[in-house]
């Protein structure tokens, strides 16, 4: 079966990725010497439920913290103010929300619903996903006879930022895949980016992995923030020396230490 995941990238400037090369360590795994790559890994099922916008039922799957010496697992985040997983029940709706200082970006894993702004509304499903800009009240409704899911992005906004007047919703089922596939075999898409409106972040996309294939090998070096969570399949992450299943709602965050 292919896995399809869902990636949160924030890049503070251009250099900020590569290919393996000179810091490739070839030695044994060495516990108490190489990192634990569990401090860089989350899962919503493991998280404690929290209210948000009212009756969103929030699950943290990664934090703020230091990305480079994580104090506890999932505390990994620098430019993202929070990664987690929602859900809203049968019949609720959210309360009004303005968001300041502040934008989220939902992408819609199950359920169905409807998200209202400014006299507009727009329907959610599988694969919708939109992004919410600062200074935009709006409220999410579940309409359908099961429970509306999602992850939810929220980024800062910087100092001067001019927020869109708009939301921006995407639907991933009707999205093209880009002309390039990503790391060797990732099916792209670029589901919300800067023309969207983002202030942080650099760009939220979905990937397809057909089975029996391994993604280019890679590093990121600090001031890259990239957050990979597998939605539906499952994914066999390798980071480092070491190999970790990733079911669905299972991230992580690529160390930023250029290995």
């Amino acid at each position: 079966m292919f896995a399809r995941l869902f990636v949160v990238f924030a890049s503070c400037f251009l250099a900020a990725s590569g290919t393996p090369g000179q810091n490739l360590d070839g030695s044994p795994y060495t516990p108490g010497k190489d990192p634990n790559i569990d401090l860089w890994m989350g899962s919503w099922t493991e998280s404690m439920p929290r209210h948000s916008h009212g009756c969103l039922i929030e699950r943290d799957i990664l934090t703020t913290g230091d990305p480079m010496n994580p104090t506890r697992k999932g505390a990994v985040l620098e430019y993202v103010k929070r990664f987690s997983h929602a859900t809203l029940n049968i019949r609720n709706t959210t309360i009004p929300v303005t968001l300041k200082g502040e934008q989220e970006i939902f992408y819609i894993t199950g359920g169905k619903g409807v998200v209202s702004w400014g006299g507009k509304t727009a329907d959610l499903f599988d694969g919708a996903c939109f992004l919410v800009p600062e200074g935009m009240e709006f409220t999410l409704t579940c309409a359908g006879d099961e429970p509306l899911t999602m992850f939810l992005v929220c980024e800062p906004v910087p100092s001067g930022f001019i927020p869109k007047k708009d939301i921006a919703v995407k639907n991933e089922n009707t999205f093209p895949i880009g002309t390039k596939d990503g790391h060797w075999v990732y099916q792209e898409r670029d589901l919300i980016t800067k023309g969207d409106g983002l202030a942080t972040l650099h760009a939220v996309i979905t990937l397809t992995q057909d089975p029996m294939t391994i993604g280019h090998p890679h590093f990121h070096v600090r001031g890259c923030e990239e957050i990979w969570t597998t939605i539906k399949g499952e994914n066999i992450a390798f980071l480092g020396k070491q190999l970790r299943r990733q079911p669905p709602g299972t991230a992580y965050m690529i160390p930023p230490d250029g290995k």
